[in-house]
């Protein structure tokens, strides 16, 4: 299975779990009386149109290169992820706005069974993020991170809901806000991670140097090539779940321009074999001397 394939099949993995999620938190937080519930209901909503988002992301970014695209369509995936962070934003705003106002209203305690499916709820989150970002960092893929981490948020929203019900149904009259305070302390948490997935997502964007495992495995290979004597710049920036590099590699510099071009292509070949990522890989030659 390609990566492709598999952050595809992530993907859809991510939508069915995230619509039964939402619909079970919002019937359990209307009849347990729990705002930090609906919030993390709303929260969960939000990941389902993320979620699509991302399933298209990945398609769209898989398109072969075109006369118009000629490096291919893989800038799609961090903008998706910008979108994705922009639904997380919207989400963690709501969220905010919603527990402010539940905190100055007086309203009824919890019920103590919100606990139990909370307390499922965080399980299966925890899992679904490590099964997530597993296949995105065996993917590349940014827009699959992105969503990993909306599992991961959602787990944390839920894990504060329970504390806040938690603590209402233990201390009783007085202390039913609690709920609503961690909804907004959940919602700060969203913020933050917010900021962590939009951040690597702007370097790719801006072919920010990230990739330093890659350049050492690309220069490492290159000397074991025949012909190579050394590396010179090497520059890796990433489109979708691929990556393009520009290399200069030295050569001895009496050969001709025939044993040159050869020595390039057999670099060139080597390189894809050994890193099956590389897209496309430039190869300038440079005289030793």
């Amino acid at each position: 299975m390609t990566n492709e394939e598999t952050a595809i099949r992530t993907t859809y993995f991510s939508i069915v779990g995230n619509t039964c999620l939402a619909a079970l938190k919002w019937a359990t937080g209307y009849f347990g009386n729990s705002y930090a519930l609906i919030a993390d209901a709303i929260e969960s909503t939000t990941d389902i149109f993320s979620s699509f988002l991302v399933l298209f992301g990945l398609k769209y970014s898989n398109r072969p290169a075109d006369s118009n695209h000629p490096y291919g369509h893989g800038r799609a995936e961090p903008l998706i992820t910008f979108l994705v962070v922009g639904f997380l934003i919207t989400s963690a705003t709501i969220i905010a706005y919603e527990s402010i106002l539940h905190i100055q209203e007086p309203h009824d305690l919890p019920h103590p069974f919100t606990l139990f499916v909370l307390g499922a709820i965080i399980v299966w989150k925890e899992i679904s993020y490590r099964v997530v970002i597993k296949k995105s960092k065996e993917t590349n893929s940014s827009s699959l991170k992105a969503d990993a981490w909306h599992h991961r948020s959602d787990a944390i929203t839920s894990i504060a809901a329970f504390i806040g019900i938690s603590i209402a149904l233990f201390f009783g009259k007085g202390y039913e806000s609690a709920d609503d305070w961690a909804a907004l302390f959940a919602s700060g948490f969203i913020f933050y991670n917010s900021y962590l997935i939009f951040r690597p997502a702007l370097g790719e964007i801006m072919d920010e140097h990230l990739y330093d495992d890659i350049t050492s495995q690309i220069r490492i290979i290159s000397k074991n090539v025949p012909g190579i004597i050394d590396t010179e710049k090497c520059h890796v920036r990433k489109s979708g779940m691929k990556f393009y590099v520009d290399l200069h590699a030295i050569v001895e510099a009496r050969i001709s321009v025939k044993e040159g071009h050869s020595i390039a292509h057999n670099l060139k070949d080597k390189l894809k074999i050994e890193i099956p990522e590389l897209a496309e890989i430039l190869i300038h030659i440079e005289p030793n001397e």
